[in-house]
């Protein structure tokens, strides 16, 4: 199986090892944001400096200062996954150039089963990098727009139950 993988990246070119390590970037990434999201536990106290507020202005400070913590929490990631997704069917392009290039050479040199793979070399090469460029960014974008809502949602929960607390604290003073 092993060398399989490594016959189908050296059918690709050149471009096949740089797109196998946004891959890997890529799912790292979505793990992260996962694990983040899904397993780390934002019922804890955050806002637990609220109830030491003696004004509705100090305690507005805190829960601010928590939620823009969280949110940037939350974004972590987000912007590496948004550009790999948009860089790797681009990497794709440039391997099907190459692949094209490679079989217009062939056919300029009348070279049609050469030994470097000839027509049929220059299109499999070209197959191969769109292929893996779009296997790479199809699941990244799916997978992050997923992610993305989400953190949204969990936001949402987190800044209600901020204002829940924030109106039980200062019922008179909130109008």
């Amino acid at each position: 199986m092993f060398e399989e993988l490594l016959g189908y990246l050296a059918s690709g070119g050149f471009v096949m090892i740089p797109l196998l390590v946004l891959a890997g970037v890529l799912w790292y990434m979505l793990g992260y944001r996962f694990c983040n999201l899904w397993l780390t536990s934002w019922d804890e106290p955050m806002f637990a400096g609220m109830e030491r507020q003696t004004n509705s202005l100090g305690c507005q400070y805190v829960m601010e200062s928590a939620l823009i913590e969280v949110e940037q929490c939350f974004a972590r990631g987000r912007t590496l996954i948004q550009t790999i997704c948009i860089v790797a069917p681009l990497a794709g392009l440039l391997g099907t150039v190459s692949g094209m290039i490679e079989t217009f050479d062939s056919l300029a040199d009348m070279s049609l089963f050469s030994q470097s793979g000839g027509i049929a070399g220059g299109i499999s090469e070209a197959l191969f990098t769109t292929q893996m460029g779009l296997i790479v960014a199809v699941p990244g974008v799916l997978l992050g727009r997923m992610l993305d809502r989400r953190a949204e949602r969990r936001l949402q929960q987190i800044e209600e139950q901020a204002l829940t607390l924030f109106r039980t604290q200062f019922q008179g003073e909130v109008s």
